[in-house]
């Protein structure tokens, strides 16, 4: 990997961080301090989709700064070959199946948790 390479890496790793850091924020989603039941559908399916893209923008700079570690291990190891960097292309699609599934069992536990509090809600009268 050339110097450019790994310095524009960094620095997309720190913008992801940076928006993750605007798109995780609640109060700047659809339906801000409104309880689930008085939002439409509408609000609650883009709140969601705020918070899939969030997850997403997450999983996305996990894996550049994963790439960066990477790279950092082996050329403190003495290992500068261009090839030992770029040959996990299979890995790298595994590693990016793999956030993609945490990503969705978070976002699922997330919609389970609301649909449960919903249902208590609906049900037992629980806030």
């Amino acid at each position: 990997m050339r110097q450019d390479q790994f310095d524009a890496l960094q620095e997309r790793a720190e913008q992801l961080i940076d928006l993750f850091i605007e798109e995780s924020d609640p109060q700047a989603w659809p339906g801000a301090g409104l309880q689930p039941a008085k939002m439409d559908k509408q609000t609650r399916g883009d709140r969601y989709w705020c918070k899939k893209d969030a997850v997403a923008t997450l999983a996305c700079a996990q894996r550049i700064v994963a790439l960066v570690d990477q790279v950092r291990q082996k050329t403190a190891g003495g290992d500068d070959s261009p090839a030992a960097v770029s040959d996990g292309e299979d890995e790298l699609d595994k590693e990016v199946a793999e956030a993609e599934a945490q990503a969705q069992a978070l976002m699922d536990k997330v919609a389970r948790e609301a649909r449960k509090r919903e249902f208590d809600r609906r049900v037992h009268g629980k806030p």
